[in-house]
């Protein structure tokens, strides 16, 4: 299942949303733009090496990712469901939350996997976090989803809840799935740190508290 869009309606420009896009693909441009080499050495110098952690790499690490297809899914789920947590917290709050979350699913694969030597890059982490919140405060939402079955693709509507949550139960799986793997593992993606992010997102949207003008809103619309 691939999320088109949203019906859950923003009140409020995305102008934080905006700007961690733009960054993350200016970012990754720069990225492209090095040769194999260079850029193997720029990963392992800003992406996140549990083995060698520096607390630096884990807010750097966000904005680095390993193809076109790692930042343009990430940039995508973020544009999705990024808008309507940004138009609750509010602009300040919002980018507040994105780092923690990204913090929180940083620290989560690193103390499961601690003597990995692979990099982690992504934005993955934070905007599982954004899901995380998303799920709690507009479960009802309905996500336009596309969906392949063999040789034929449809789309049709899923309530947020029941998408985000089987996404976490794959994330989840996954995640337990590699444990004993991820210290000779070469590559592939850092499970722990969506669940981590997730929660973390879950926890920090009400910590971080919502403004009022959306619990009213919110009580007017269920």
């Amino acid at each position: 299942m691939f999320p088109i869009r949203d019906t859950q309606p923003s009140y409020s420009k995305p102008v934080v949303t905006v700007f961690l896009i733009v960054i993350n693909v200016l970012v990754f441009l720069f990225e492209f733009s090095l040769g194999p080499y260079e850029q193997n050495a720029f990963i392992a110098t800003y992406g996140l090496t549990p083995d060698r952690f520096h607390f630096v790499n884990v807010l750097t690490s966000m904005f680095l990712h390993g193809g076109w297809m790692h930042v343009l899914g990430n940039m995508w789920f973020l544009w999705i469901f990024g808008d309507n947590i940004e138009d609750i917290l509010g602009h300040g709050k919002y980018l507040i939350f994105y780092l923690l979350c990204g913090v929180a699913a940083a620290l989560t694969q690193t103390m499961l996997s601690p003597g990995s030597r692979v990099p982690m890059v992504g934005a993955s982490g934070a905007i599982a976090g954004v899901m995380g919140a998303y799920t709690l405060k507009f479960p009802r939402s309905q996500i336009r989803t596309l969906v392949f079955i063999f040789f034929f693709i449809t789309t049709f509507d899923v309530p947020a809840w029941v998408m985000l949550i089987y996404w976490f139960g794959i994330q989840l799986i996954s995640g337990v799935g590699s444990i004993g793997y991820s210290q000779v593992s070469q590559g592939g993606t850092a499970s722990f740190a969506h669940v981590g992010g997730f929660l973390a997102g879950m926890a920090l949207v009400n910590l971080l508290r919502p403004q009022q003008r959306y619990t009213r809103r919110r009580d007017l619309s269920w």
